[in-house]
């Protein structure tokens, strides 16, 4: 198709009332952001978000603007005059480009309802023109090209094309969260979910050396250059986890010891988000997948998080499901390299799938984590991952 510009458009953006025009404001300095690699112009007006193609690279553009959260659909449009005698010829223009076409339907918007002919009027004139000047016919049913023509006043859009985007909302707009990141299946989907809600995520690592070899970063680092496809910078945090893992299974029956050291992640991932100014923490957990994830062990260690808000974006996805979202950000290879987390290394053989919350608070009695948690919170070591692919130490 000759295009000459790319027409988004909003979906849930447009449900939005007093905040719609942050909304939008928000999603146009991302668009502009993601295409300035391209050096294309984008503007924005409450409907749409327009961006003008300089030469035949649609595709890329595109591409590259399905990775933005907030975009529902995007057009490949042509611009022309909003007159008659303008669009007539240019629908069959972007007619004869297409290939292998003979049936055609056209789906009219009149958005300026000052234009003399309503949409079935604006319809009926522009396919006589097409059919006086070509061999093409008319299908309703089951047309080889469906022609969307939006006449707005300012001018009239033309589309054959139209490519779904990422959904969601503007990335930033709700505010930022810290997410747990193990390394695993689950946890870079939850933070993309995140980031397509509009959530900007901050990432935290619990690692365990000897234990877990350090090539883990390595592993992580990877998957956040996949998730930078989505949010251009993040964050990530480590947390040296190896004395409180000790001590808790040195002083905790064995069944007892996961529920504990879910317990300490999360008052670790608490102050760590408070610290860095996060609204909530997310973790990558689904409902029922193993023994810290019942109802049960769910509430025991969310417990410890108080007031504080703990987010679980997969809690009802099934495993199938999640593997089939982690193929499809890139993340999935990556994550199913040969590596022993934390949690894998320390697994005991039997875990309480019904913890109650009195034992915990007995056998959390029996050490002095308050110090380990001290300590693990001062030896915290920061990287920043962003699009270039060069990481920094804080």
């Amino acid at each position: 198709m000759n295009a000459n510009m790319l027409m988004i458009h909003y979906g849930e953006l447009s449900t939005k009332g007093a905040n719609r025009k942050a909304f939008i404001s928000c999603l146009l300095h991302n668009v502009r952001t993601a295409i300035k690699s391209f050096g294309l112009e984008a503007k924005g007006d409450r409907d749409h978000i327009y961006v003008y193609l300089k030469e035949d690279n649609a595709a890329d553009v595109i591409n590259r603007l399905k990775e933005v959260s907030g975009i529902q659909r995007i057009s490949v449009v042509m611009k022309c005059a909003a007159t008659l005698e303008d669009i007539k010829p240019s629908v069959l223009a972007l007619l004869n480009d297409e290939k292998g076409v003979k049936t055609f339907k056209l789906d009219v918007k009149r958005v300026d309802k000052m234009f003399p002919l309503d949409s079935y009027g604006i319809a009926v004139e522009v396919a006589d023109y097409v059919l006086d000047n070509s061999c093409y016919s008319v299908d309703l049913h089951n047309p080889d090209a469906k022609v969307k023509i939006t006449l707005r006043p300012e001018a009239c859009y033309l589309s054959c094309h139209d490519e779904l985007g990422l959904g969601g909302y503007p990335l930033g707009m709700i505010g930022k969260v810290t997410t747990l990141l193990s390394g695993g299946i689950d946890s870079p989907v939850a933070a993309f979910s995140l980031m397509r809600r509009g959530i900007r995520v901050e990432a935290l690592h619990f690692a365990s050396p000897p234990y877990t070899s350090m090539a883990v970063l390595d592993k992580l680092r990877d998957i956040l250059t996949c998730l930078n496809d989505y949010q251009t910078d993040i964050k990530l945090q480590i947390l040296p986890f190896t004395k409180i893992q000790e001590a808790i299974y040195e002083h905790v029956p064995e069944p007892y010891c996961i529920t504990i050291m879910r317990r300490m992640m999360i008052r670790l991932a608490v102050a760590v988000a408070k610290k860095n100014h996060c609204l909530a923490i997310a973790t990558g957990e689904s409902i029922g997948q193993v023994a810290s994830q019942t109802l049960e062990s769910i509430g025991v260690i969310e417990a410890v998080a108080e007031s504080f808000p703990v987010l679980r974006p997969l809690c009802v996805e099934d495993k199938l499901s999640i593997i089939e979202k982690s193929k499809k950000i890139g993340t999935y290879d990556i994550s199913i390299r040969p590596y022993e987390d934390c949690c894998t290394i320390f697994k005991p053989k039997k875990p309480k799938t019904k913890p109650r919350l009195e034992d915990c608070l007995y056998y959390e009695s029996k050490f002095d984590y308050e110090t380990l948690l001290k300590e693990c919170l001062e030896g915290i070591e920061t990287l920043y991952f962003s699009e270039d692919k060069e990481t920094r130490k804080e």
